[in-house]
């Protein structure tokens, strides 16, 4: 089948063909119809985050219709419409019976660890495709895989209650998901902040209250998602909370930010909190809110390109330049 795969950290990704997936008895096989391209695939891409093998077949937001399954398979049938939970974990470790996931040790992610969807097909285990009812559009249910579990999970570790006040660091996919959810959940109003003006208009449009970067420190917010993955943008989220408040880190950078333990923290009585990605618990709290009209994700999806590596690379290029839409998915 045809893949685009990563062979080299720093250079574009190539066209290949690889073997059709293997599907183990607890494996179900999806044949992708949509996936999204992350700003983490960009950090694979140039290896500011190290990809432990490859070559390898990146992509994590994947949906797609199931073509065949093991002979273990009980929940899932073929021809069903699928959402893929990005993060292979084994189910019966001590972090996977809390509930914690993402943190099974012998756990894999897809796009990363092992192969993902920027192909024509995927296998995965059962656990991990979702079922999409047929409310929600393929190219949706792919972005959900990501940018919208991680902005609700990101939501939930800021411990963010109705009626508090949200600032969003980076209007990107991320950030357009988090405004939305963030009103799903109650939120009085919801600061967007970033340096492009179409982007704030683009979230003005939705409801929330833009902020230039350079006026974040007027904001005063309960909850600041920094969701761009720069030192400053990370400073910025600290800069706009209010009387304990809560930043919640949720970027990939490796660089730190200056920090003022008293100024920052004691003196508001503030928190600096971690969100890694999410949790399976989560997608299906995100797929009742799509399905019953409580947000809407279609703004999110735009711009679609082909399963070529062209395209691709184009649109990380521009991701890359923190330029372009919102969220481009692949359609094979």
């Amino acid at each position: 089948m045809k893949a685009i795969r990563l062979v080299e950290p720093g250079k574009p990704l190539v066209d290949a063909d690889v073997e059709d997936p293997r599907v183990g008895p607890h494996d179900v096989e999806v044949q992708i119809e949509a996936a999204g391209i992350c700003h983490s695939d960009v950090h694979y891409r140039a290896g500011t985050r190290p990809v432990p093998g490859l070559p390898l077949t990146p992509g994590h937001e994947v949906a797609g219709t199931v073509s065949a399954i093991g002979s273990h398979v009980k929940r899932i049938s073929p021809g069903d419409r699928v959402a893929i939970h990005y993060l292979i974990s084994c189910g019966v470790c001590e972090r996977c019976l809390e509930g914690l996931e993402q943190f099974c040790e012998p756990g894999l992610m897809i796009g990363l660890d092992r192969d993902g969807g920027y192909a024509e097909a995927i296998a995965v285990p059962e656990r991990n495709a979702f079922p999409i009812p047929a409310s929600i559009p393929v190219e949706v249910a792919a972005i959900m895989m990501c940018s919208s579990a991680t902005s609700l999970h990101a939501l939930r570790r800021g411990r963010m209650e109705p009626g508090e006040s949200v600032a969003v660091i980076g209007v990107g996919g991320l950030g357009i998901s988090a405004i939305k959810i963030a009103f799903a959940l109650g939120a009085s109003e919801v600061f967007a902040v970033d340096t492009n003006p179409e982007k704030l208009k683009i979230a003005q449009d939705l409801g929330a209250t833009p902020v230039p970067a350079h006026k974040v420190k007027t904001i005063g917010a309960d909850v600041a998602l920094e969701l761009v993955g720069l030192p400053e943008t990370m400073r910025g989220a600290v800069d706009a909370l209010g009387v304990r408040g809560r930043a919640v880190a949720v970027g990939i950078t490796h660089e730190s930010f200056p920090l003022g333990s008293f100024d920052d923290l004691v003196l508001r009585e503030a928190e600096v909190i971690g969100a890694a990605d999410h949790l399976a618990s989560e997608i299906d709290e995100l797929i009742e809110m799509v399905d019953s009209g409580a947000i809407d994700l279609s703004e999110v999806v735009t711009a679609t390109v082909p399963l070529e590596a062209t395209a691709i690379n184009e649109t990380l290029d521009r991701l890359q330049a923190f330029e372009g839409g919102l969220r481009t998915v692949i359609k094979p």
